[in-house]
């Protein structure tokens, strides 16, 4: 294994510095450099609304169909089960598709391909004349939700420079609670069927604005198409001069060419290349079994269930604001405290809600990113399918108690695993990242 380059001159990514890394010569630091980088990024987390927006659709809808007075679309309690279930396992399935499609298509146009399930699903919801229509909907708006998880969070960690990359990797988070958020008080006002026809709205305007935006130089890169990787980059850090960029740009490329080949079952087995993903694989599995994705399906169902003061619509409206504030407060900070600190120290939704997706991205290898992620995404959405599936059956035998309780003891297993597994990247790039699992430097950890 390659010995750490302790002593090792010049700007390489191999090295790491304790101090800030140095941008390169002629490069521009701050808001002005990262402006276009804001704006790509806010084409691709619209998709993250979206899903959002899907994933708490069933919240208001399911009483509103358990109530209802057509005998087609009056849903039992497993029915609701299973309304309320099965858009994580179409989240699987888009995981599952992610693997082939993120390297296949590359990251921006993986995300414009999530708008076709996405709208067909919307669709179905929104015209549904029996129970068919309505899982058949909320499956395929899963699957695209599945999709842009695993493909947007790569394309954001590949387009930002490291100084602003925390607080980027937070966006997705962040525009799903906002997503979830307007869903809650669109419910207010709208019967369930014009919430499907709302939730149109962001998908197009996802693909409009995506379509205007460069694809991941990284993944140019890899596949040869060093000129519009080089034109993306020079986009994207917001400069006419090409030498303004070409520090990085040769970074990138020395890295994507050391990376060029595909993964042997053989190397899979090496430590560097098994470890951050192992890592993200099991912080994407206690994420979901923290109970988050349950709670949020079924929260206004819960709050009936509870002796709350507000109506159930009002409490669920607050939650979604306090997640939206709390995953704000978490971009903010992210690129200060550090990721590792707000895991230990802040509730989901300012810790293992937007940084486990950010270290997602962060830490898996290039050659493995694409496959990676989707089988990270894959994973998440199993154990969430589980969860969900069973909330309601758990709660109608033993009350809400037990359920809550499991979740609890998940939280308190995340911070072991916190401490003694994950490695904390504040202000290092993709390349200095990848560089520790290769070298194994300990210190990078603490």
């Amino acid at each position: 294994m390659q010995e750490p380059l302790l002593g090792a001159e010049g700007r390489d990514y191999d090295t790491f510095p304790e101090g800030p890394q140095s941008p390169g010569p002629g490069a521009r630091p701050g808001v002005l450099q990262s402006k276009k980088v804001f704006l790509a990024t806010f084409a691709a987390v619209l998709g993250n609304f979206s899903f959002g927006y899907a994933l708490v659709y069933t919240s208001p809808v399911i009483p509103a169909l358990e109530r209802s007075s057509d005998p087609d679309l009056r849903l039992t309690k497993t029915q609701a089960s299973w309304f309320g279930s099965i858009f994580t396992l179409g989240a699987a399935a888009g995981g599952l598709s992610a693997m082939l499609l993120n390297d296949l298509l590359g990251r921006k146009l993986s995300i414009m391909f999530s708008a076709v399930p996405s709208a067909i699903g919307y669709a179905l919801m929104a015209g549904a004349q029996g129970l068919w229509m309505l899982l058949l909907g909320r499956m395929l708006t899963g699957f695209a939700g599945g999709l842009t998880a695993a493909c947007i969070p790569v394309y954001v960690s590949e387009i930002a420079p490291p100084g602003v990359r925390g607080a980027l990797g937070a966006t997705p988070q962040l525009m799903a609670v906002f997503g979830s958020l307007s869903l809650y008080a669109l419910g207010l006002l709208l019967p369930w069927r014009w919430l499907a026809v709302a939730g149109e709205g962001p998908v197009f305007i996802m693909v409009l604005l995506l379509s205007f935006m460069p694809n991941s130089p990284r993944f140019l890169l890899s596949r040869g198409r060093e000129e519009e990787a080089l034109r993306a980059l020079t986009w994207l850090r917001h400069t006419a001069d090409t030498q303004d960029v070409r520090w990085e740009f040769e970074q990138i490329q020395n890295n994507v060419q050391r990376q060029s080949s595909r993964v042997s079952l053989a190397e899979v087995r090496d430590p560097h290349m098994y470890r951050p993903i192992l890592i993200a694989l099991l912080m994407r599995f206690l994420q979901q079994l923290t109970g988050i994705t349950p709670i949020l399906v079924y929260l206004q169902p819960i709050f009936d269930s509870t002796a709350v003061l507000l109506p159930p619509e009002d409490d669920a409206a607050i939650v979604g604001a306090v997640r939206l504030l709390s995953v704000l407060i978490a971009a903010l900070t992210m690129d200060l405290a550090g990721r590792k600190v707000l895991l230990f120290v802040s509730g989901y939704a300012m810790g293992w809600g937007p940084i486990t997706w950010l270290l997602m991205s962060e830490i898996l290898p290039l050659r493995a990113r694409g496959v990676a992620s989707g089988l990270c995404v894959l994973v998440s959405w199993l154990t969430a399918f589980a969860l969900t599936k069973s909330f309601l059956l758990v709660e109608n035998a033993f009350g809400l108690q037990v359920p809550f309780f499991f979740f609890a003891a998940i939280c308190l297993v995340s911070l072991v695993f916190t401490g003694c597994c994950v490695p904390e990247t504040k202000g290092r790039s993709l390349e200095q990242i990848e560089s520790y699992f290769r070298t194994g430097r300990r210190s990078f950890l603490h």
